[in-house]
């Protein structure tokens, strides 16, 4: 039989404690963290439908590796063009995917590939230079997640 010392009682305290303080951030991820955050990203305005496109698989069979790419429709001028693009997946552990902020020229297109712990929505808002957000949203299947699921 082993028998217990300090070291191995404090490791078990420690390792316990490590995981009280991951439970609480795990079960706050859900769709109203994820709308919390898009609200604080977009300041506030309120996101429409529209003008926001997003391209990723219906299924994703490993979730480690997905890839999406965001496009906004905008001319991408100093009168009217896209701030920012925020990627959110409201059921991973922690929401926010990416942000990718611009300045008044080129296209409003971002790729990238992402991680996803289950089946899910994954939104994307642009923010606008007038202040307006857009959003669209998508769900995918995912067969084997990437993020411990």
């Amino acid at each position: 039989m082993s028998q217990l010392n300090r070291r191995t009682v404090l490791a078990g305290i420690g390792a316990g404690a490590a995981a009280m303080a991951v439970a609480p951030q795990l079960a706050l991820a859900d769709k109203a963290a994820a709308d919390d955050m898009i609200s604080k990203l977009i300041n506030g305005a309120k996101p429409q439908d529209g003008k926001v496109r997003i391209k990723l698989p219906q299924i994703a069979e490993n979730g480690n590796t997905v890839p999406f790419t965001v496009t906004v429709d905008s001319p991408m001028t100093e009168a009217s063009y896209v701030k920012a693009i925020h990627v959110v997946a409201d059921g991973n552990p922690a929401p926010g995917v990416a942000s990718f902020y611009f300045t008044p020229t080129g296209k409003a297109e971002v790729s990238m590939r992402m991680r996803l712990g289950k089946t899910q929505d994954v939104r994307a808002v642009a923010l606008m230079s007038d202040g307006s957000a857009w959003q669209v949203s998508q769900e995918i299947k995912v067969t084997i997640g990437g993020c411990g699921g």
